[in-house]
């Protein structure tokens, strides 16, 4: 079994409101993309990584990141697309045409454990696609344009998708050139197979894998971080 990640680092964070993209900004010493990548490389099943990052900041990846703190791992890094699913397209692109899986985790997500990423690709093995999530805490209503309750879907049967997403690569290519034909956009992957009639599964992952998104994110994920249990990050 050959499988390969994607990791997304492509966004231009501007809810951060910082001059330096948020996949680079400090999170207890080392930059927010440092945990996702060693979380991949920890698991030690991926025989590739590829870090998709905004165009125009490969030399800081390479300079921040990969010098830094993997000069010697197999990381290759591209520059991203104009969307999301712009950017995981270049990442699929970039990668053999002889794996089984592809794994798609976004770079802003670094709290997921190595346990996550296990348990996701054993079940994506198992059904053909998993991706993480967890059950939604609050009560979801649906509104209409003019901010009115329409309709209060059972909490029991929401779930709040994160990532690792994990993908037959045969599925998610086949979907891809399909939006691409199409001009179709997702919100997420998982959403783009189901969109092309692939059944996704979840994992269930924790509320502590969190998407660094506001500097008060930032904060919480620091303390997250230093929590018994997110020791085991560094020393890949």
């Amino acid at each position: 079994m050959k499988a390969a990640v994607i990791v997304v680092a492509a966004g231009r964070g501007q809810r951060m409101k910082a001059k330096l993209n948020k996949q680079y900004l400090p999170l207890a010493g080392k930059p927010v993309l440092y945990y996702s990548l060693t979380a991949c490389l920890a698991l030690g099943c991926f025989n590739q990584i590829v870090a998709v990052v905004t165009p125009g900041e490969e030399e800081i990846f390479r300079r921040d990141v990969l010098l830094p703190y993997f000069p010697d791992k197999n990381i290759y890094v591209i520059g991203g697309g104009n969307e999301r699913q712009d950017s995981v397209w270049q990442g699929l692109s970039a990668m053999p045409e002889d794996l089984d899986f592809v794994c798609v985790h976004d770079g802003a997500r670094p709290l997921a454990s190595v346990e996550l990423f296990a348990r996701t690709l054993d079940k994506a093995v198992e059904l053909g696609a998993a991706v993480a999530a967890v059950p939604v805490k609050d009560t979801i209503k649906r509104v209409d344009k003019f901010g009115r309750i329409v309709e209060t879907p059972p909490r029991e049967s929401l779930w709040a998708v994160q990532t690792p997403q994990i993908f037959r690569r045969d599925w998610l290519v086949g979907s891809y050139r399909r939006a691409i034909n199409e001009g179709f956009y997702a919100t997420d992957d998982a959403a783009l197979l189901e969109h092309y009639g692939h059944p996704v599964h979840i994992v269930s992952a924790d509320y502590s894998n969190l998407k660094v998104t506001t500097p008060e994110d930032l904060i919480l994920a620091e303390v997250l971080l230093g929590r018994e249990g997110n020791a085991n990050r560094d020393g890949v």
